[in-house]
C-alpha cells in the first residue's frame, strides 16, 4: 500500500504541478485536498501545455482517477470551464473524475467580497487573487456555507442562497460597495451548473477509503505551499486552508495512520507571490537574472515572481511541520550560469543569530538572512535524467542542501518536461515510489 502526500515546502509555485504528474503514473488515484481555482499547476507533454486550476495532475494520465476533496472550495462556472477545456484536448474528463459532495461552493459574492476587504481604506492588502477564496473558506467556518450536496438540492440551495445573498447584500449596501450583482441570475446560472456536475459528484471520503482497503494507492496533491499554510504559514500573509501535510487527512476524510510518506518540493532557490515576508528575496539583477531564467510568472494570474536564495531555515521548518520524507528539488538548471549560490543558513536579529521562524510578520521582517556562498558549477544541467551526469559541484549543492535542512534530495527536476527527472539510487524517494 502506497499513499503518499505531495506538497509545496515553500511559498507554492515549487513545480508540484509537474511532480504529481510525473509521479501519478505510478498510483490509482490523484486526490487534491485544499484550496480554489487561485492555485495553478503547469504541466508540459510534449508541446502542449496544461493549466490546471482545480483538477488534480493525475487526470492527464490514462486510466487514472482524480478526486476533488471535501477540503476544496469549487467556483463551478471555473470547474466546467477548466472542464469543457481538457476535454476539447482530448482528455476525457467526466469519466475520471469525482467530486466531493461536501466541498463548498464559491460564489460571485464571494469574489466582491473579497475585492471589497482588499480595497479596504486602512486594510494592508496581502496580494489575493480575488477569486473569492478566502470569503468562501469565511462562510465554511461560520456554518452558513453552502457545500455541493446542497447545490444538487434545490429547495436547499434556493433557501440557503436567498439567507446568504441578503447577508451579503446587507454587507454590500452598509460598506457602500457599488458593485451590483443579478442574483436571481446567479442562482439560476449555479442551478444549471448543478446538473452538469452532478454526475462526478459523491462521497470522496467513502470512495477513497474503499479504494486504500481493497489495496489501490493514492497520491494525495497540494495546493500552494507549507510557508501559506493558514495556522503555520506567514501569517497573516497566507492563503485560507490547510496546505500543509495535515490538510490531506482533513480535505479528504483519509486518516493519518494510512499515510505512507510525505514528500516536500522544493525550488533549488526560492519565490514568492504577493505581499509578505521574504528573508532571502534578491533585489538585485541576480533575482532577476532568476526571474528570466526560470520564467517565474504567475500560472494563473501572470503575476512576477519575487526570487531570492535557498533559505536553509524555512526548509528545516516546513520539514518539521510536514514530516518529509524526502525532497523534489526543482529547477536545478536555473542555477546553471551563476558564478557563486549563496544559501541562507541562519538568521540575525541586530546582534543576535537566531535558526527558528518567528511568529509574526514583524518578528520576520526584523530577520536578516546570513549566507554562506558555494560554488556554482558553471555547465548545463538542463534535461540531465541520471544522477550520475550532474556536474560534481552541482552535487555538492545539493549535498550541503541535504545536510543542513536534515532531508534528502531524493528527486531532482532539470526541466518542464516529465523525462527531464532525475531519482537519486537508493534513496528514500525511491523506495516510496517503487
Amino acid at each position: 500500500m502506497r499513499n503518499v502526500i505531495v506538497l509545496g515546502s515553500q511559498w507554492g509555485d515549487e513545480g508540484k504541478g509537474k511532480m504529481v504528474d510525473l509521479f501519478s503514473e505510478r498510483f490509482d488515484i490523484v486526490a487534491r485536498y485544499q484550496g480554489g481555482h487561485n492555485a495553478g499547476h503547469t504541466v508540459f507533454i510534449g508541446e502542449k501545455k496544461f493549466v490546471l486550476k482545480l483538477i488534480p495532475g493525475g487526470i492527464l494520465r490514462p486510466g487514472k482517477q482524480a478526486v476533488i476533496g471535501n477540503g476544496l472550495v469549487i467556483d463551478p462556472a471555473a470547474l466546467l470551464t477548466e472542464i469543457d477545456s481538457l476535454e476539447a484536448a482530448g482528455i476525457p474528463v467526466a469519466k475520471a473524475l469525482s467530486i466531493s459532495n461536501r466541498a463548498h461552493v464559491l460564489l460571485p459574492a464571494h469574489r466582491m467580497m473579497e475585492k471589497m476587504s482588499e480595497g479596504r481604506a486602512g486594510r494592508v492588502s496581502i496580494g489575493t487573487t480575488s477569486r473569492g477564496i478566502g470569503p468562501c473558506y469565511e462562510d465554511k467556518i461560520a456554518r452558513r456555507g453552502i457545500r455541493i450536496a446542497d447545490l444538487l438540492d434545490r429547495d436547499s440551495f434556493r433557501a440557503q442562497y436567498a439567507t446568504l445573498m441578503e447577508e451579503k447584500t446587507t454587507i454590500a449596501t452598509a460598506l457602500g460597495i457599488a458593485e451590483e450583482l443579478d442574483y436571481n441570475r446567479i442562482r439560476d446560472d449555479y442551478e444549471r451548473f448543478a446538473e452538469r456536475v452532478r454526475p462526478m459528484v459523491r462521497d470522496t471520503a467513502l470512495l477513497l477509503n474503499q479504494a486504500i482497503a481493497d489495496g489501490k494507492s493514492v497520491l494525495f496533491e497540494g495546493a500552494q505551499g507549507t510557508m501559506l499554510d493558514i495556522d503555520h504559514g506567514t501569517y497573516p500573509f497566507v492563503t485560507s486552508s490547510s496546505a500543509s501535510a495535515g490538510g490531506a487527512c482533513t480535505g479528504t476524510g483519509v486518516a493519518p495512520t494510512r499515510i505512507t510518506g510525505i514528500i516536500g518540493v522544493s525550488k533549488a532557490y526560492i519565490t514568492r507571490v504577493g505581499a509578505g515576508p521574504f528573508p532571502t528575496e534578491s533585489l538585485d539583477g541576480a533575482g532577476e537574472q532568476i526571474r528570466q531564467r526560470g520564467k517565474e510568472f504567475g500560472a494563473v494570474t501572470g503575476r512576477p515572481r519575487r526570487c531570492g536564495w535557498f533559505d536553509v531555515p524555512l526548509l528545516r521548518y516546513s520539514a518539521a511541520i510536514n514530516g518529509f520524507d524526502s525532497l523534489v528539488i526543482t529547477k536545478l538548471d536555473v542555477l546553471d550560469e551563476f558564478d557563486n549560490i549563496p544559501v541562507c543558513v541562519r538568521y540575525r536579529i541586530g546582534q543576535q543569530e537566531v535558526t527558528d521562524m518567528p511568529p509574526t510578520v514583524a518578528g520576520i521582517a526584523q530577520l536578516e538572512a546570513v549566507y554562506e556562498c558555494l560554488p556554482g558549477w558553471k555547465q548545463s544541467t538542463f534535461g540531465m535524467t541520471s544522477y550520475e551526469q550532474l556536474p560534481a559541484k552541482a552535487k555538492d549543492y545539493l549535498a550541503f542542501l541535504e545536510s543542513r535542512t536534515g532531508v534528502e534530495a531524493g528527486c531532482i527536476s532539470t526541466g518542464p518536461e516529465r523525462n527531464q527527472t532525475i531519482v537519486k539510487p537508493g534513496s528514500r524517494f525511491q523506495s516510496l515510489m517503487s
